[in-house]
């Protein structure tokens, strides 16, 4: 490492905690906004300057997180930011080479580890919390009461909630907890991916060549196990807790895929435009049917490959 890297990689560590501090106050909306490009700097260094800058970085933004808040806020800091940074990142950046060529770790499989890291750490935060739902109930109560009270005392606001709304809107976001806590954690991680690889690649910096997006694939693995975690969540409550933030985001991955699916097939169809439009439209208005869906969609392409199938049996190109 050059000493610029080093100290590129120190502040890509000091935005990144500045950042996460400032999520911590201000308008839910930007708030949300901060929480999402909390990593960002972290995968930028990564992505275009390889990973000892991004270790450098996570371990500063880390240490200054310790020395601004408490002990616990860096430990959340370095499980939900730092280290799926550091994991995908290494995951992006490694290659093998086979007769003189490099081949890149395949993005499906990164998006599965993605899936794998935001359900394990969802599963490790419902675990602390107890794995109850009685505990959780008696842990966001409260915070549900708050929030009701605030609403009702902005002028033209709502009213007061009675104690049996509350109870249901309570019940609403434990039911909800699981899928939200890995859903988030994963969408944080792909987009701040993403988002870096696109800086990246636009400076010329990027250290893998950019992949075909439309021809991911994902391990016949990662359907059963999303197959088996499905199953478990309808065993117990607690398997429940804490099998469905695996299993939220294990269908989000296979969402990805079916999107994938879509985007290759209407490939020169003049109805490309008017199915890609649909498609996310949906996503944005109907986002669970839509996800369910596309969801399905990416298990028949792993379990059957039509995909490729389909490419095969199509007529070749006129001659020009």
């Amino acid at each position: 490492m050059t000493p610029q890297s080093i100290f590129l990689g120190l502040a890509a560590g000091f935005i990144s905690a500045i950042v996460f501090a400032s999520a911590t106050a201000g308008p839910m909306l930007s708030r949300l906004i901060l929480f999402l490009l909390t990593p960002f700097s972290l995968y930028l260094a990564g992505l275009g300057l390889g990973f000892g800058p991004l270790l450098i970085g996570s371990a500063a933004a880390t240490a200054i997180i310790l020395l601004l808040s408490n002990p616990l806020t860096a430990l959340v800091y370095a499980a939900s930011e730092a280290l799926p940074a550091i994991l995908l990142t290494r995951l992006t950046l490694t290659a093998r080479e086979e007769d003189g060529k490099l081949h890149w770790y395949p993005l499906g499989r990164i998006i599965i580890s993605a899936a794998l890291i935001s359900g394990a750490l969802s599963f490790v935060y419902l675990a602390i919390q107890g794995a109850d739902i009685e505990v959780l109930t008696k842990a966001i109560r409260p915070e549900i009461e708050n929030f009701a009270k605030s609403l009702a005392s902005v002028p033209g606001g709502s009213e007061a909630l009675g104690e049996a709304q509350i109870g249901e809107l309570t019940s609403i976001v434990v039911a909800s907890l699981p899928g939200a806590v890995s859903l988030s954690l994963m969408i944080t991680a792909l987009a701040s991916l993403w988002l870096a690889g696109r800086v990246t690649l636009a400076s010329g910096r990027l250290l893998r060549p950019w992949p075909d997006f439309s021809k991911i694939e994902l391990p016949l693995g990662s359907a059963v196990l999303l197959v088996a975690a499905t199953v478990l969540s309808f065993t117990s409550d607690r398997m429940w807790l804490l099998s469905d933030g695996i299993a939220s985001a294990l269908r989000l991955a296979f969402a990805l895929l079916g999107l994938a699916v879509v985007h290759h097939v209407t490939r020169g169809s003049p109805w490309r435009g008017f199915v890609l439009t649909i498609t996310y439209a949906g996503l944005l208005i109907l986002s669970k049917h839509a996800m369910l869906i596309l969801s399905l969609i990416g298990l028949a392409e792993t379990a059957f490959h039509y995909r490729n199938s389909a490419q095969r049996a199509a007529p070749p190109p006129p001659p020009p």
